[in-house]
């Protein structure tokens, strides 16, 4: 019976040891795959990782498309002195007193200046070599209100060649806004970390809605006595006149994520004469926007 004992014993045993040798070989051929795939990734480290979308470099890279919104305050001048000029000039056309003292180029109004804060999108392109980027962009921009008008009475005695004395009273009215305009602008500028200065130059096309009027009177006199000619009015006006116009500026974009940025701007705009009213536009402006 002892003898009995310790064979299954010993047998035990031995089944035993073949168990965990089993178990060790199995646990091997497993973790072979993994740890050479751990000696791969030594070697190649992974790309697009969390590290390298959050790196400096990628806040300073500014080429590709971009888009975004933008928010404004406008300051409008406006020149008005020779905004009814023509007015004047058919009234009075073929007369001595045009002729000689010519009242059309009197300066009958004066300028006038309005603020008005304005809306807008932006879409542009960008280039970059090292620090350098330049870009074209082009942008949508509509004032909530940006108008202006003026009205004055101007009275002038003058004596003409016929021996007559001429006392005019000229009544000017005038009155133009801003509907929208358009830009199209050259941009060039150099990054500083995640920020990028830069300067714009370009072109402007607007959308006017303007009137004009004008009043004139003439009392005559002579040796033969005094008449009158007038009050006769004359007016023009337009909606929707698109007038062309340059434009320059200042401004800088700051990377606050790896494709998404703000921007603060200075732009001035000076738009050719609409019927004799001359505009420019200076706009400080605020935008958000996305690099793709």
């Amino acid at each position: 019976m002892i003898c009995v004992t310790r064979d299954n014993g010993a047998a035990a045993r031995r089944r035993r040891w073949r168990l965990r040798a089993g178990v060790a070989m199995l646990a091997a051929i497993l973790l072979a795959p993994a740890a050479a795939a751990a000696a791969d990734l030594n070697d190649y480290p992974l790309r697009g990782s969390y590290a390298d979308m959050f790196s400096a470099k990628s806040y300073s890279r500014w080429d590709g498309w971009n888009f975004g919104i933008q928010l404004g305050a406008s300051n409008m001048n406006t020149d008005f002195g020779n905004s009814t000029s023509s007015l004047v000039a058919f009234i009075l056309r073929e007369s001595t007193l045009e002729s000689e003292a010519v009242p059309s180029n009197w300066t009958t109004l004066p300028n006038n200046t309005t603020n008005g804060r304005s809306y807008g999108a932006f879409l542009g392109y960008n280039m970059q070599w090292e620090q350098l980027v330049v870009g074209l962009d082009l942008a949508y921009n509509r004032p909530l209100s940006l108008a202006s008008s003026a009205s004055d009475t101007l009275e002038r005695i003058v004596g003409t060649s016929d021996g007559v004395a001429n006392d005019v009273t000229i009544v000017a009215q005038s009155s133009i806004k801003l509907v929208d305009y358009g830009t199209v602008r050259a941009r060039a500028g150099y990054t500083v970390g995640q920020f990028l200065p830069y300067a714009v130059l370009g072109a402007a096309v607007g959308r006017f809605n303007y009137t004009n009027s004008a009043t004139v009177t003439v009392i005559q006199t002579s040796s033969g006595g005094s008449s009158t000619f007038g009050p006769i009015t004359a007016s023009n006006g337009k909606d929707g006149a698109i007038v062309g116009g340059f434009l320059g500026g200042l401004g800088v974009d700051v990377a606050i994520l790896p494709n998404l940025f703000v921007r603060a701007e200075w732009e001035v705009i000076a738009f050719a004469p609409v019927s004799g009213i001359r505009t420019n536009i200076n706009t400080g402006r605020v935008g958000l926007g996305l690099k793709f």
